[in-house]
């Protein structure tokens, strides 16, 4: 059981890294192909705030909870690992020095940051006159 849980939590994060990273071309294509929910402000404020944490724990030198988690899941699992966690585990994890994970998110954060301004979001129009 505690090894589907583990998997879980890996496609969860494998999920959360695809829309952190995929979103932001999004933005620019959408908004270059006039998409108007590519400036919804929620949208856009999940995904900054998202690059956001991701930044502020590496910079921290904290673990992400996800990784903790599923580490914490698999506890015992050494050695057995499944499809879907070789394949996941391969997407998103890699063998560089920390710094440089830490450079790319912070990076990545600000050129998010500099979409929303070059590419603002905006409010929903009241549909109520």
């Amino acid at each position: 059981m505690s090894t589907l849980l583990a998997n879980a939590v890996l496609v969860l994060h494998a999920l959360l890294a695809l829309f952190i990273v995929l979103a932001l071309p999004a933005i620019w294509f959408g908004a270059a192909l006039g998409w108007q929910w590519v400036r919804d402000r929620r949208f856009r404020f999940t995904h900054l705030f998202a690059i956001c944490i991701v930044s502020l724990l590496s910079v921290l030198g904290i673990a992400c909870p996800l990784t903790v988690l599923e580490d914490w899941l698999r506890h015992g699992t050494i050695g057995s690992e499944g499809f879907i966690q070789h394949w996941v585990s391969r997407l998103l994890y890699y063998d560089l020095p920390m710094w440089v994970f830490t450079l790319a998110y912070v990076l990545f954060a600000l050129l998010v940051l500099l979409t929303w301004r070059l590419i603002p979001p905006r409010r929903r129009e009241q549909s109520i006159r």
